[in-house]
């Protein structure tokens, strides 16, 4: 049994049942056993991917962790798989943000950003670092472990 004080450093259960079910079928059903599982498992594992992140960071005397910070992690800990597709992912997000911002500036309708990192990010992950204070939406989903051209896709 999960007391409240844990409860409350989770995710949603909505949110993970939600999740869930976008990779069923419509008509399947899914137990509040295996939403509290996969609830449990995924706050597990964004808390030691974040905890990881957290550490390099406090090595670096640095206090905010970013996108760069979630990809190392994710390589040290042995998750390569999973970092190749958040590489892709962060580097689309940041395009996709650089692309609103300059939109708006043309527009000339600017909103406040700020720099996510004190270092400046290194190899590909070289895009601009701002954020606006509403995100782009975007989805990832990996098709086949082989096939690294489709992984990441805008919506």
């Amino acid at each position: 049994m999960v007391d409240h004080q844990e409860q409350d450093r989770m995710l949603p259960i909505a949110n993970v049942g939600r999740i869930m079910k976008q990779n069923l079928p419509p008509t399947a059903k899914i137990s509040k056993e295996a939403k509290q599982t996969m609830q449990e498992c995924a706050t597990e594992f964004i808390s030691f991917v974040t905890g990881e992140a957290s550490d390099k960071c406090h090595k670096e005397n640095r206090k905010t962790v970013n996108g760069d910070d979630i990809c190392w992690a994710l390589t040290a800990l042995g998750f390569d798989n999973y970092a190749e597709v958040i590489v892709r992912y962060l580097h689309k997000y940041r395009e996709a943000e650089r692309e609103k911002a300059n939109a708006q500036i043309s527009k000339g309708t600017t909103t406040t950003t700020s720099s996510t990192s004190t270092t400046p990010p290194t190899g590909q992950l070289a895009a601009d670092q701002k954020n606006t204070s509403s995100p782009t939406l975007m989805e990832f989903s990996i098709i086949d472990k082989g096939d690294h051209n489709s992984l990441v896709k805008s919506s």
